[in-house]
């Protein structure tokens, strides 16, 4: 009896169960989506420059009102933390940095979570569990300012 062909290599397989196993889950695509949309600031962070002025996102509020919001300035803040000038990009924005840390530790959870939820996919639920209370926290922290101020806004509306 001839022996049936394989037509895929064996080294390809482990390859394929990773890709399966990451669309499998919901909560696998949401991480992959929030790392690339991370990874996507970052890189718009990079590649527009604070010199040229060159940003393709303007600020709504201060085009329709003529006054600075308190998200005023953080793309040229966020380029200049990126091009590693601290100093320079505090002036820009005072919030910049922590947000620009949010981001950040964001990209680290979403690749160590999904690590974690591929290797103990029996943990999963208790992952999802810190995952959202340790982000949650994370949020409020580098955003308070900015829920601050959004809460003082509406108050001073009524």
């Amino acid at each position: 009896m001839p022996r049936r062909m394989i037509v895929y290599s064996k080294k390809s397989e482990p390859l394929k169960r990773v890709f399966l196993k990451l669309g499998d889950e919901p909560y696998h695509i949401i991480n992959i989506v929030f790392a690339g949309v991370i990874v996507m600031i970052l890189a718009y962070s990079g590649i527009f420059s604070p010199e040229k002025n060159n940003y393709p996102v303007v600020c709504i509020h201060e085009r329709l009102t003529g006054q600075p919001c308190f998200s005023c300035g953080l793309s040229h803040s966020f380029s200049l933390i990126v091009r590693g000038r601290i100093q320079e990009a505090y002036k820009w924005n005072q919030y910049g940095m922590r947000v620009f840390l949010f981001f950040v530790s964001q990209l680290l959870f979403r690749i160590d979570f999904l690590r974690l939820s591929i290797k103990h996919p029996d943990n999963r639920r208790q992952l999802i569990i810190y995952d959202s209370i340790g982000s949650g926290l994370i949020f409020l922290i580098s955003f308070w300012p900015f829920i601050a101020g959004i809460i003082k806004g509406f108050l001073q509306v009524l």
